[in-house]
């Protein structure tokens, strides 16, 4: 397995089949900067490659998750020269960078659990639209703050629509509005809702507990059908799940977990602490 990529905005943390990764930029409010971005994709590669990783948490340092985009790198692209003919704007090419982080974390085979806390505005938000399990305080802070600035959310707004539907993200990117926790657990944009600190780091644990329990294997798999879903016409994606299933019955994994069922014990895959994958 390859080492873990060294970072200097990102820390990182291998704990057994876990991997902790914390946005380190809190005097920056977690702001996304081209920098950070690239270091992200170096995690997503490693994560792509891993085969012994099976969770990753994603929170931001300092009780802030992520501020959005880097608003002293949007002042410094006005001086910027326009792209020759026929060439396509830097601008966008270093928007696109991020989209394709986006695409390629939301596609990983790992479980992603995200913790919210303080703010996640623009590319912030954009980030927790693409958990498979997103924790939230209650008084965090949500906006789709590109509008007002007078900029498009552009890498974001497919994964927010993907998430809570083109008619609510319509609402969000086209009035600006702030809303905390509760309204993003109202319309879908999170999964958990605390009210305190005590009682985020409790679910953070009863959700990685529950995750352990299942088949980091069988967790890909079905990860994988569940995205295609969004693309892939049904009986096509029928008769993939259905492959997906016999070689899942087949597989170390099923023969574990149903054996493990009928003796009534717990499967190889879940630690000895419950941590499991």
């Amino acid at each position: 397995m390859t080492e873990l990529p060294s970072c200097k905005s990102l820390l990182l943390h291998r704990e057994g089949a876990r991997l902790h990764i914390t946005l380190n930029r809190p005097e920056m409010r977690n702001a996304l900067t081209g920098e950070v971005v690239l270091e992200l994709l170096a995690v997503v590669e490693y994560l792509e490659q891993s085969r012994d990783i099976g969770t990753v948490v994603l929170r931001g340092a300092g009780g802030t998750f992520c501020a959005g985009g880097d608003i002293k790198g949007f002042m410094a692209s006005f001086n910027t020269p326009p792209p020759a003919p026929g060439e396509r704007d830097p601008i966008a090419l270093q928007n696109r960078r991020f989209g394709a982080f986006l695409a390629r974390f939301d596609a990983l085979p790992q479980t992603i659990v995200l913790v919210i806390e303080g703010a996640a505005f623009g590319g912030g938000l954009g980030l927790a639209c693409i958990g498979d399990a997103v924790i939230s305080m209650a008084d965090a802070r949500f906006a789709m703050s590109e509008t007002g600035l007078g900029i498009v959310p552009a890498q974001i707004a497919p994964f927010v629509a993907a998430r809570i539907g083109v008619p609510q993200a319509r609402r969000l990117a086209l009035t600006g509005m702030r809303f905390d926790g509760r309204e993003a657990g109202r319309i879908g944009l999170v999964h958990y809702v605390c009210e305190d600190e005590a009682a985020l780091e409790i679910t953070l644990a009863k959700v990685l507990k529950e995750i352990g329990r299942c088949a980091p294997g069988a967790n890909a798999a079905t990860k994988r059908l569940l995205l295609a879903s969004r693309t892939t016409p049904l009986d096509v994606l029928l008769d993939q799940a259905a492959d997906a299933f016999a070689a899942a019955l087949r597989g170390p994994e099923g023969r574990e977990g149903v054996t493990a069922f009928v003796e009534k014990r717990p499967a190889a895959w879940v630690d000895k602490s419950g941590q499991g994958a």
